[in-house]
């Protein structure tokens, strides 16, 4: 089936003007019970989304609770996150704690979950670099990993896995009703990851991560339920446990007005809820690369410009785009919020003085001003229509009124290229018509004549003229 599509321009000063006209002689014949314009668009149009909204006083319950035994530290002002030393290769539990309430989530009930611990790194600053980081590490360390799994200590962990090319993960199921602890040691040490004019307490922090997941359809476990995490800092054997003693004793030098400052050391670490690991749980089964992904005209205009509000996989597919594939790993956590917040200096620190300089004009370049611009709706603008029926009492001067409002609403069309093929394009985006189905576009003349719409004609056009649309069924 094809269509062709008819643009007629609206003159303001009589169609607009006759529409207003119309609306003010029907108030005045309903009486002071008509509604006005304005008392029409105030109308709760949209309640039924209003529903849909989470309560004020609802709070979210997560559905599991991981505790890691190992003392956080005195050292740390209220309100800041906890801070929890650990010895480097000394095996930590993490308590795996079912915390759901009566009826949340019962399609786990009797069945495993799986859940990925990860270790990596607190300092945005390292985030940037850290798979350079990672392949410094394995150089330095053949054969060593940043994580591993305390197999004979762990209670209820089962299908245990890890993964070469991922040194600081890995990966187990575990059923929530039984009573599971995960033992971890983590090898790598704070400081090896400082410039060497920086030592001792000096180390950079880590973060430990656990992310949870379900058992899709498919077999898969890739449907996310929870994530939680604390930051760290791993010395050498023993380290910790100075660390500690040092800062019990600081604290105990300080005031009691001091002391207040402060948030107590507590035996136990409780990790706190956080958004989930951007990498996907599968990557230890299946280790081949993802493919880019495929952008229709649609999405062209999406992800032209990143956006501030851009997710982690919209700030990805931003970057697959504009031919930055070789960072997407190396920004793999970023936010839109994220990437935009990067300097000049640090993106070309990060991926080199001629990748970073296009990087940093790709974020920051700004949407180009079209060379004209068209409004165009498709609902007649004649939009008020009167309808006299009998009111079925038998008396034939009673009648009933009916009264149809529509608010014409019109889409903006802006043109860079000025070709007739760029107008039939986007007309087809903005009112969701396959493209192939438009034969032709003709805008109405003088005495109702169609004439074709072709590229002398749209650069003739008088930028943010308006049109009314309207399809014709055409011939094939």
């Amino acid at each position: 089936m094809a269509w062709v599509l008819k643009m007629d321009e609206v003159i303001e000063s009589g169609l607009v003007h006759d529409f207003d006209a119309s609306l003010s002689g029907i108030g005045q014949e309903l009486g002071a019970g008509a509604y006005s314009m304005s008392d029409v668009l105030a109308l709760p149009i949209f309640k039924q989304e209003d529903s849909s909204l989470p309560q004020e006083n609802e709070t979210k319950h997560p559905p599991f609770q991981y505790v890691m035994c190992a003392a956080t530290s005195p050292a740390v002002k209220l309100y800041d996150e906890t801070l929890t030393y650990l010895n480097q290769g000394q095996s930590y539990e993490i308590r795996m704690l079912d915390n759901r309430k009566a009826g949340d989530i019962p399609e786990i009930n009797g069945k495993l979950v799986k859940s990925i611990i990860r270790v990596v790194f607190h300092d945005r600053r390292l985030q940037y670099t850290e798979h350079q980081q990672l392949e410094g590490w394995k150089w330095n360390r053949p054969g060593d990993r940043l994580l591993d799994l305390d197999i004979p200590m762990s209670v209820g962990v089962i299908d245990i896995k890890t993964n070469p090319s991922q040194l600081n993960a890995v990966e187990f199921l575990w059923d929530p009703t039984k009573c599971t602890s995960a033992f971890i040691q983590v090898h790598c040490i704070s400081t090896e990851f400082t410039p060497r004019k920086h030592g001792g307490e000096k180390g950079v922090p880590f973060r430990i991560q656990v992310d949870t997941f379900k058992q899709t359809e498919n077999g898969e476990y890739t449907d996310h339920l929870h994530s939680a995490s604390c930051q760290i800092k791993v010395f050498k054997p023993k380290g910790a446990d100075r660390k500690q003693k040092t800062d019990r004793e600081k604290m105990e030098k300080r005031t009691a007005h001091e002391k207040e400052k402060y948030q107590p050391s507590y035996d136990t670490t409780v990790l706190t809820e956080c958004s989930p690991w951007p990498d996907t749980p599968t990557t230890f089964v299946n280790n081949s690369p993802t493919p880019a992904p495929t952008f229709t005209s649609a999405q062209h205009n999406t992800y032209s410009q990143l956006h501030p509000s851009a997710t982690i996989q919209e700030t990805q597919q931003w970057l697959l785009k504009h031919r930055f594939s070789t960072y997407t790993r190396l920004f793999s956590n970023f936010s839109g919020a994220d990437l935009l917040k990067l300097t000049r200096e640090d993106l070309v620190q990060i991926c080199g003085p001629a990748d970073g300089i296009r990087l940093y004009n790709a974020l920051k370049s700004r949407s180009v001003r079209p060379r004209l611009t068209i409004y165009v709706c498709q609902e007649p603008l004649r939009s008020l229509q009167l309808e006299r029926q009998d009111a079925g009492n038998g008396d034939s001067n009673s009648t009933m009124l009916k009264y149809f409002f529509f608010l014409a609403v019109y889409h903006a069309i802006y043109l860079e290229e000025m070709a007739a093929s760029e107008v039939t394009r986007k007309l087809a985006l903005a009112f969701n018509i396959p493209l192939h189905q438009i034969n032709q576009v003709y805008r109405q003349g003088p005495t109702g004549i169609h004439i074709l719409v072709n590229d002398q004609m749209v650069q003739n056009f008088q930028d943010e003229s308006c049109f009314l649309f309207t399809t014709i069924k055409g011939t094939v």
